[in-house]
């Protein structure tokens, strides 16, 4: 005679496992949503610098070509905040929505919207404490931690943070755009912390990466550097 296992106890195996996180698949679909609309404008951006990408996108926009730019860059500044706010909702509600709770790679969306707003010192210890966990990659965490640094004016430490801003040509004297690489602490050894980190390259490939000409430099070089 086959055994009847009770309904309700199907049901409750369903919802927890020793305590661990469900996953939930409705959570995951929208945060995937979330994600996509976070890159979208990131990803349309760079077309506004061609001439032929400025013209395509005002084809698709119905917009002229020299009001693109400055559209795009509103709709991106109105995504990021209320993707924002939603991301502030779930992780009030939830914690941090990672790899238990909603599958890889969905797990890096909620990240993705933080390490793109202006929120970084507040949920860093949360990020940090999900890569403890497991929940998300150390790495991802680590270029959290980079861009906080360089957003205080400190030192990187794995060396994944690059900036742009105008500096003064030595030999000409004349304001350029620069890009570098943010300065590293201890950036002999930079390398060895990337590795254990789970980066699967160098500093050096990161920048090249990045279109960045890889430079050691120190926080006092990029102020005389910098253009007032």
């Amino acid at each position: 005679m086959k055994q009847v296992i009770p309904v309700l106890a199907i049901f409750l195996g369903s919802i927890t496992v020793k305590g661990q996180p469900v996953f939930n698949k409705p959570l995951k679909a929208e945060l995937d949503s979330i994600f996509i609309e976070d890159q979208l404008y990131r990803e349309l951006l760079p077309l506004v610098f061609t001439d032929r990408g400025r013209d395509s996108l005002a084809l698709v926009y119905k917009l002229p070509a020299d009001s693109i730019r400055n559209y795009l860059f509103k709709k991106l500044y109105i995504a990021d905040s209320l993707n924002m706010q939603r991301v502030v909702q779930i992780i009030d509600q939830y914690g941090y929505p990672g790899k238990k709770l909603v599958g890889s790679p969905t797990n890096e969306a909620a990240y993705f919207i933080i390490q793109h707003s202006t929120k970084i010192a507040i949920y860093l210890p949360l990020i940090k404490k999900a890569a403890k966990e497991k929940e998300l990659s150390f790495s991802l965490y680590a270029m959290m931690l980079d861009r906080s640094l360089m957003y205080n004016n400190k030192e990187q430490v794995y060396g994944t943070q690059g900036k742009g801003f105008e500096a003064i040509n030595s030999v000409t004297g004349n304001k350029e755009w620069k890009m570098i690489i943010w300065p590293i602490k201890k950036p002999a050894t930079v390398n060895k912390r990337r590795k254990k980190a789970g980066f699967p390259n160098t500093a050096e490939e990161n920048a090249k990466m990045l279109g960045i000409n890889y430079e050691v430099l120190t926080l006092e070089d990029v102020k005389k550097m910098q253009a007032h």
